[in-house]
């Protein structure tokens, strides 16, 4: 690879996109090309125990498993491991490869991302003894005095959220805040977020054919493994292990398949959010996704005592009202 098809210094290369389109290999193969690390956003590999069905990469990648199963994740941690990563790797004179498909831990990643403050010590607990003892609907309705915007996006039986809100609101924040957390804000560095975009047929058939693989692999042995020991809240939601663990195998192998359909089509969703992201078709071979992705970055970013003014596809800066980079 041509030593200028390398991105500039201090800057962050983020390769987001639906599960299985292939956001490893790529980052990987382009790894092969320019002297760079690879750094997860995937809010599931950053457990041990179960890399077949978290779909953990092969070679080395900062931030996966690196918690154990009980442990209860905090984007917060994340973020500060995540910064950390990305820092050294800069000072080592190396390219940050960001690559996920967790929105959230992506944004984590690349910027001083705003928070929700964490609950008091009992608050929890105590709301949900709240919205047990007064029920759904009146639970609701206090949540409906406390925050109507929260409320009009949370149903009464979502006991999790409404428990959320309420703590929220007693902290005096929202969980339906007037901006974007997620997408809005500042960059920490100069970042290229490249989005794969594969076509719909070509998605569903490779996660059809990744989870066939899983069982292939000996999926069911690992899930029935992690399950002998307690796991947190945040791990329990690991897409397939309630299936694999309570179905037989061929429905098992169907509702795995149907439940990261539908978390695609949500990833999918998500990169349209994302402002300033160089969608990149992404339906050949990682190697020459890579090889498209590097020169999209070299066309992104301009090369030093060149214009200051940025293309859509540079993240840093304040975004102004409608999201997009200014």
């Amino acid at each position: 690879m041509a030593p200028t098809m390398k991105p500039p210094p201090n800057t962050v290369l983020a390769i987001f996109g639906p599960t299985a389109s292939g956001k490893s290999a790529v980052a990987e193969a382009v790894a092969e090309r320019i002297p760079a690390e690879i750094v997860s956003a995937d809010s599931m590999q950053v457990y041990r125990g179960l890399p077949i069905l978290t779909n953990q990469p092969s070679t080395p990648v900062r931030l996966t498993a690196i918690w154990e199963l009980d442990d209860e994740a905090s984007v917060g941690e994340y973020a500060e491991l995540a910064h950390a990563a990305i820092d050294e790797i800069l000072a080592a004179g190396k390219t940050p490869i960001v690559a996920g498909g967790t929105g959230l831990y992506l944004r984590a990643a690349l910027a001083e991302l705003e928070l929700p403050p964490p609950p008091e010590p009992g608050a929890r607990h105590r709301f949900e003894q709240l919205y047990d003892s007064i029920g759904a609907e009146h639970a609701h309705a206090l949540l409906a005095e406390r925050d109507p915007a929260a409320a009009q996006r949370i149903h009464p039986n979502d006991r999790r959220r409404v428990v959320r809100a309420l703590e929220l609101a007693e902290a005096g924040e929202s969980l339906a805040p007037t901006h974007d957390r997620l997408w809005t804000g500042e960059s920490r560095l100069p970042t290229v977020i490249v989005g794969l975009d594969v076509p719909k047929e070509v998605l569903e058939a490779r996660i059809e054919e990744r989870t066939r693989r899983m069982f292939e692999r000996g999926v069911a042995d690992e899930v029935a493994r992690a399950l002998m020991k307690p796991l947190s809240t945040t791990a329990g939601k690991v897409i397939g292990l309630e299936e694999i663990s309570t179905l037989p195998r061929e429905e098992a192998m169907e509702a795995v398949t149907r439940r990261t359909l539908r978390y695609a089509a949500y990833q999918r969703k998500w990169m349209r959010r994302v402002p300033g992201l160089v969608a990149l078709p992404a339906g050949g071979t990682p190697d020459a996704v890579a090889d498209e992705l590097l020169a999209a970055t070299r066309a992104q970013i301009p090369l030093p005592g060149q214009q200051e003014d940025r293309p859509a596809g540079i993240r840093q800066g304040k975004a102004d009202q409608t999201g997009h980079a200014v």
